[in-house]
């Protein structure tokens, strides 16, 4: 499995023509709560931002807003089971080749965690059925897999928690059959991930990474640099609502 991973990866960075490179801004907020422990629920809302041959300054551009919500079942021996309901409103942007194409997908997802003492290592398993607004104005599916690995490091402690700075990196490889790539027919793209995260509270946590994609191509090949910006808040309404209820007042006890 290894070195079938590897091949693909040398398959996919061979340099064939030309590649055309665009830097884009991500930001994403996550609303997770938990239902009981084993169900818990996420809506994520994000926008994505680029630059173009035409406007290289980033924010001049937005191409995508989306919406994502997620249920979680967790079993006792490390595994998560995922599923998730996403819009994708990808807008019209002929500068990088994008046309007005909003999406519906279905995603199932296991993920495996690797619990250790001082790090979380993670592969997760994702199956993309994808609804998407072609050219002829008439929604066409499409099927996605993607493999990651994940790893996470807490600097200053031993688990995620209030206080704590964290490093992480993960390696992800796409997989579309009807792709068209030179050297592998059904690989998609590459993605890197390296970047860390602060946990405000247990409860309220901030990520910054640099993203590179790489997409090879028949004609012109595609690279991304990304910067991406993630608000994650958990129990935000159950919070909200102990933060807003007056505290009981305290009664004087006698000396």
């Amino acid at each position: 499995m290894i070195i079938t991973i590897l091949c693909l990866l040398v398959l996919s960075l061979k340099t064939i023509g030309q590649t055309d490179k665009y830097n884009q801004w991500n930001n994403e907020f996550q609303f997770a709560h938990p239902f009981n422990d084993t169900w818990a629920g996420e809506l994520w809302l994000g926008s994505a931002f680029s630059s173009t041959p035409n406007e290289p300054r980033v924010f001049k551009t937005n191409i995508q807003r989306y919406a994502t919500a997620w249920v979680h079942y967790f079993l006792p021996t490390k595994w998560k089971f995922s599923a998730a309901l996403s819009y994708y409103y990808n807008k019209d942007v002929p500068d990088i080749g994008q046309y007005f194409s909003p999406e519906w997908r279905l995603t199932l997802q296991p993920t495996y965690f690797f619990h250790k003492v001082n790090y979380i290592f993670s592969s997760r398993s994702r199956c993309e059925f994808r609804y998407m607004w072609n050219s002829d104005s008439v929604f066409q599916f499409n099927f996605r897999f993607r493999e990651m690995l994940k790893f996470v490091k807490p600097i200053n402690g031993k688990i995620l928690r209030k206080g704590i700075v964290y490093l992480l990196t993960s390696e992800e490889l796409f997989f579309k059959p009807d792709a068209k790539s030179t050297g592998v027919t059904f690989f998609d793209r590459n993605r890197f991930e390296v970047g860390a995260g602060y946990l405000f509270t247990d409860d309220i946590q901030l990520e910054l990474t640099y993203v590179n994609e790489f997409l090879p191509r028949d004609d012109n090949n595609e690279m991304y640099n990304i910067v991406s910006l993630t608000l994650s808040l958990n129990n935000l309404l159950l919070n909200l609502k102990n933060s807003l209820k007056p505290k009981p007042a305290v009664e004087n006890q006698p000396e």
